[in-house]
């Protein structure tokens, strides 16, 4: 094994922190140890009370230098504020447990926040002026006079109206691991908020996102193809953060980037070495149905023949970049460069997931199962058919397909209790049944298409991965049954997948019907399946 397989290989193996680029402080392990140490046993011998006593002292202390380091980042004058001063903020908030960093992130979005009472002095003046050109303005100097007076007022309500908390933000993006910095404690401020949702912190975490979005715009960032003579510190970052489709050892990588495929990443200048996001491309002579015949297809074809661009893969390696599209960018980006090196590929696709849709179809199974049983379990399967809010989602024939097949495998009094008892089990016993798969096929394979075509959110695609691909300008072509037979396609989406198309010459067309109305765009062969035709 060479040394760079080798260095693959280990490094893969261990996950890197999202702070190691900063240097920890050297109170770092001390300072947690100690606030570890404050929420212990406080009834002990008095030397240890004593102990407690120093340490709470010491800690909060520590607490208070790098609340100052973060004040005085902000309130200094710009000239004055340079790397020394930002990188002791840096380092003390990376000296911080995760407690203490919700701590001063709280306090930072509550006590530098905008000056409201500032804000409604302003607005008053404003509205207490007549505006420029109005028949009460005389002209001349006065007017003059008069306008500048409203110019003024409008140059403090714009400014007034920015949280002091911007400055923070603008002035740890000129440091040169600022940005990458920033979308770390974004990452924060995102777990904060999964514990509860917190007005002040969500107001933070809308204002950073805007600016990390300004920040990372398309002009910002270089497209570059990753190969396997990049760097090993690289590639095992591809490795790592391989969201998708898990590599399973350094020849799986090496296919990956070698002949039949390929692997783009974005870089940002403020954060070498690293991709933001990263996308892995198969040149193939047809759309993929299976995930196999892509990871698997050895020895690929040969790049001449290929005809079909395949995105099977999009990862994000930062956290705190979550909810900032820079896939659509991406995508687009490399559909124009393989469009130009490679003339003759005239499709472009995705074998995509689809993550939310056995969580949607087992609780759809489990409520309608317990609602007929709670409104009348005396009646038969087609008499339920009238119960208040009763769906059966079943048609006649798929019902009685799995009555017939599920034998000793599972028990239900309807075919909507066997299909949930079927799927429930993370044993996945039915895919050894020739005869349960033929039963199951068609329900599942319509249900999918209700689900992406149908099933909605705020007027978008309720699957997560459908919306990103149809805000993007995709359209759903076809439904791959067994596509993905591993545990996780089996837990996500009882193994089928999902081909998107990208036409480039419709891509806007569809992306603004999308988000304008909502519009699905689908092939026949989708819509057939819930015979919206």
């Amino acid at each position: 094994m060479n040394k760079k397989a080798l260095a693959i290989l280990m490094r893969a193996r261990m996950r890197p922190n999202h702070l190691t680029n900063f240097a920890l402080s050297p109170i770092s392990n001390e300072l947690n140890q100690i606030l570890s140490n404050s929420h212990g046993n406080r009834s002990g011998e008095n030397g240890e009370h004593h102990a407690m006593e120093h340490g709470k002292e010491k800690l909060n202390h520590q607490r208070f230098i790098i609340y100052e380091s973060m004040h005085s980042v902000i309130s200094m004058n710009k000239t004055e504020v340079g790397d020394s001063v930002l990188n002791e903020f840096l380092e003390g908030y990376c000296s911080l447990s995760f407690e203490n960093r919700r701590k001063l992130l709280l306090t930072l979005a509550k006590e530098y926040d905008l000056n409201r009472a500032q804000v409604r002095e302003l607005i008053k003046q404003y509205l207490g002026l007549q505006p420029p050109g109005s028949e009460a303005q005389s002209g001349g100097v006065a007017d003059e006079g008069f306008l500048s007076t409203f110019y003024r007022i409008e140059r403090n309500l714009r400014h007034s109206l920015k949280p002091v908390y911007e400055t923070l933000f603008e002035r740890l993006n000129t440091h040169p691991e600022g940005l990458k910095f920033l979308t770390s404690i974004r990452a924060d401020i995102l777990s904060i908020l999964t514990e509860g949702n917190i007005a002040s912190l969500r107001a933070l975490d809308s204002y950073l996102k805007e600016k990390l979005t300004t920040w990372l715009s398309p002009a910002a960032l270089e497209l570059h193809q990753i190969t396997w003579d990049d760097p090993a510190s690289l590639l095992e970052k591809i490795v790592f953060y391989e969201a998708v489709h898990p590599i399973s050892n350094l020849i799986d990588l090496k296919r990956r980037l070698g002949v039949g495929r390929r692997c783009f990443g974005y870089f940002h200048s403020a954060i070498p070495r690293e991709p933001l996001i990263f996308i892995e491309v198969a040149l193939l002579k047809n759309i993929a149905e299976t995930i196999q015949e892509v990871l698997w297809d050895n020895p690929p074809i040969a790049e001449s023949e290929a005809t079909c661009a395949l995105f099977y893969s999009i990862s994000s390696t930062q956290p705190g970049l979550a909810g900032i599209n820079l896939g659509k960018f991406l995508i687009k980006r490399v559909i124009t460069l393989v469009k130009i090196d490679m003339p003759h590929i005239s499709v472009f696709a995705t074998l995509s997931p689809i993550p939310g849709f056995m969580q949607w179809l087992l609780s759809k199974l489990a409520s309608q199962s317990k609602l007929a049983k709670a409104e009348d379990i005396s009646r038969s399967p087609a008499d339920r058919s009238g119960l208040t809010f009763y769906e059966n989602i079943l048609e006649p024939e798929e019902e009685r397909a799995l009555i017939d097949s599920s034998g000793d495998l599972a028990s239900g009094k309807s075919g909507m209790e066997i299909m949930l008892n079927l799927l429930t089990p993370p044993t996945h016993e039915w895919t050894n049944s020739d005869k349960l798969l033929s039963a199951l096929k068609p329900p599942l394979m319509r249900l999918c298409a209700r689900y992406l075509l149908q099933e909605k959110k705020r007027g978008k695609a309720l699957d997560s991965v459908a919306n990103f691909h149809l805000q993007n300008g995709a359209m759903v072509q076809r439904i791959n049954w067994m596509a993905d037979q591993s545990e996780k396609g089996l837990n996500q989406s009882a193994g089928i997948m999902v081909n998107y198309v990208y036409r480039p010459e419709n891509i806007e067309e569809y992306a603004q019907s999308y988000f304008s109305k909502g519009h699905i765009h689908s092939s026949y062969d989708v819509k057939r399946y819930i015979q919206v035709l």
